[in-house]
């Protein structure tokens, strides 16, 4: 029985897989947690599927895969502010319209080259051919990613409840916006080689959705969502070996069952303080 349980421990496909989880599951989650207080969560989206373009263009140039992702989830950044700054029209729109022009640019470029190369992977994910250099690169980038939201966390929070407030208080919120922008761009390419585009915003989103149903505090919140996290990705990774199915997307169904529970908990706790309210009223 314990052999069994053991098992998907003893492959070193396996082992990579859950070394993934640990080292991606912490600044996916702390990031999740402001992309939710700012109401960013299609920022999330929009920067990963925008990113298939600059992959492609660098794997044409010879260039590293990384490298293309930064630049093409930071130019969609830019151009989503540059966009919103200068027109009537709202950030969500804009977000919706240079993400999907930008995820339609790098279909098509995707569909023209012909490689040996599995760029799929990097839509749909691949945690079990994970490598080591995959693992190198996803640690130093979880690694900057999480001692900068960690060491400017208040800064970062300020700045997501009241800019004007953080500026009058002497902070240089275009350092902390553009930075923030930053961390979520380096955390996508982070994620290119486990879950993929189409599954990193769910690890961007839900983690910090659910720690905000769960607690009151930030630092708690921070702290939960990281929880949930990896909980949820390492429980995902074991269950995916003996039900033979997709990793990454067993850890976003995970995920989104942890949220609808957390989600009705939080309803009954309302409901009843109200009724409890009510009867003192009576």
């Amino acid at each position: 029985m314990i052999d069994a349980l053991m098992q998907p421990f003893q492959f070193p496909f396996m082992q990579n897989a859950f070394w993934i989880c640990l080292l991606v599951a912490p600044p996916t989650a702390l990031l999740s947690c402001f992309l939710v207080l700012k109401g960013w969560a299609l920022m999330g989206d929009a920067v990963s599927h925008a990113t298939l373009p600059g992959i492609v263009l660098a794997w044409i140039l010879g260039l590293p895969l990384i490298i293309g992702a930064f630049a093409a989830g930071m130019l969609c950044a830019l151009a989503t502010g540059f966009l919103s700054h200068n027109s009537r029209v709202k950030q969500d729109t804009v977000m919706g319209v240079v993400f999907s022009g930008m995820f339609g640019v790098g279909i098509i470029m995707y569909t023209s080259i012909h490689t040996n190369e599995h760029l799929d992977h990097i839509l749909f994910g691949n945690m079990l051919g994970v490598g080591n250099a995959d693992l190198w690169t996803s640690g130093l980038i979880a690694l900057v990613v999480t001692a900068l939201l960690v060491l400017k966390w208040k800064d970062l929070l300020l700045h997501a409840f009241d800019p004007a407030q953080a500026q009058a208080s002497g902070l240089r919120t275009n350092v902390l916006h553009y930075g923030l922008l930053c961390a979520l761009s380096l955390t996508i390419v982070s994620t290119l080689s486990s879950v993929g585009l189409i599954l990193a915003v769910a690890l961007l989103v839900t983690p910090g959705a659910i720690a905000f149903l769960m607690v009151r505090s930030f630092d708690k919140m921070l702290m939960v969502s990281v929880l949930v996290c990896l909980i949820a990705m390492l429980t995902g990774t074991y269950a995916s070996f003996y039900l033979d199915s997709a990793p990454a997307a067993t850890i976003v169904l995970i995920l989104t069952g942890i949220f609808i529970a957390a989600f009705l908990r939080r309803l009954a706790i309302t409901r009843k303080t109200s009724q409890m309210a009510a009867e003192a009223l009576v």
